[in-house]
């Protein structure tokens, strides 16, 4: 059977490979000629390319190119290049995120329980002020500082947070993204009924909540967004999709530690005399109260005066090499938990026991094979005892 050669194109070019990418031209290196019609794929071969690219293999045999979402189209603050340049795997997980809320829809009946979704919610506009942003995702939120203060660690403070955003209608994925995509830390998909976030896991739990922010800022200007360490592509963002983007970054550092709160806690801590001998020591202690990162505590001490930006970038310099990627201690069904989130994996158990899905379905559902369910349930169970 002939295979659509112009399927095989649309396929290597959606997993996010250029032409010339030696990632996967040193797998198939005939690639080009099975493009361009002049040979084909073995049955093994094309067996290996359905894996690489994660495409349903009877797919290149079909007459068409499938009609399929557009991911980059809710992207609206990408430039063109900077989608272009998603590598493969942040690819795969935003096409995993979209069956995310497809799962969502259907085990919700296609409406959000959430009693108030924050998207909906939420009155905000491009053209706010960071503070009001950042005021009105708090109030709807409905986590106080005396709460917040309340966290002792920064894992405690990202379930907290998970849990509000849940709550407010926003489910919150996890994933490893890999060592080679250290660079992103997450990213959200925008939609009326079922927004989600994906956070890379593999940061630290203080950058996670960060990310959270970030991407709660996108979800309430109605456009997904991606959240990446460096903030290098905004050189090339010119209008709306810029003031969105700096807006993001401004009101995730502004929510989780408002100016106004800074200041007094800097006062408490007797800060003015601090700052001169032990700036950083400040900032560590601060940062711990908040459950922000280091970085988020020192660039408001550099926005106000308190430090210079030669001390500033020797700090965050220094705080990079230090960092390290946490883990999940090699428990698979800790993993899966904190990938999926328990709000989600309590609703596909819910239904399975209200016989609306199969036993099947719910491996799909969740990702995981039949035969690792009831250990997971298991594992939830005892871990919330």
């Amino acid at each position: 059977m002939p295979v659509n050669a112009d399927i095989i194109a649309w396929a290597r070019q959606r997993a996010g490979f250029q032409p010339n990418d030696e990632r996967i031209l040193k797998q198939f290196p005939r690639l080009a000629e099975w493009e361009a019609g002049t040979s084909r794929p073995s049955y093994p071969q094309l067996e290996r390319l359905s894996e690489k690219l994660k495409v349903p293999l009877v797919v290149f045999y079909f007459p068409e190119i499938p009609i399929v979402p557009d991911a980059r189209e809710s992207f609206r603050t990408l430039h063109t290049s900077h989608f272009d340049a998603i590598p493969p795997k942040i690819r795969l997980l935003i096409r995993k995120g979209q069956a995310f809320q497809i799962s969502l829809s259907e085990l919700n009946g296609g409406r959000n329980p959430a009693s108030r979704l924050i998207t909906r919610e939420a009155s905000v506009s491009a053209t706010d002020s960071v503070d009001k942003v950042a005021t009105e995702a708090r109030r709807l939120l409905g986590i106080d500082f005396e709460e917040q203060f309340s966290w002792r660690k920064p894992d405690d403070a990202f379930k907290a947070w998970r849990r509000a955003f849940y709550k407010s209608g926003i489910y919150v994925f996890k994933d490893a993204f890999g060592k080679e995509n250290e660079e992103y830390s997450g990213f959200s998909l925008h939609d009326p009924e079922f927004p989600i976030i994906f956070v890379n896991n593999s940061t630290t739990a203080t950058r996670q909540i960060f990310t959270l922010f970030h991407e709660l800022a996108h979800l309430l200007l109605d456009t997904s967004g991606i959240d990446t360490r460096e903030d290098d592509f905004l050189d090339d963002l010119i209008g709306a999709p810029r003031r969105i983007e700096v807006l993001c970054n401004a009101m995730a550092a502004e929510t989780l530690a408002p100016d106004r709160v800074f200041d007094e806690v800097f006062d408490e801590l007797d800060g003015s005399a601090l700052v001169q001998s032990a700036s950083r020591k400040l900032a560590i202690r601060m940062a711990a109260m908040f459950s922000v990162s280091r970085e988020v505590m020192y660039r408001k001490m550099l926005r106000r005066g308190m430090i210079t930006q030669e001390e500033y970038q020797l700090a965050s310099d220094e705080w990079k090499a230090q960092r390290k990627a946490g883990g999940s201690g090699g428990n698979k069904y800790y993993s899966w938990t904190s990938y999926l989130g328990r709000e989600y994996i309590s609703l596909a158990f819910e239904r399975y026991y209200q016989n609306a899905i199969t036993w099947e379905e719910l491996g799909e559902y969740l990702d995981i094979k039949p035969g690792n369910l009831e250990r997971l349930e298991d594992y939830l169970i005892r871990s919330s005892a």
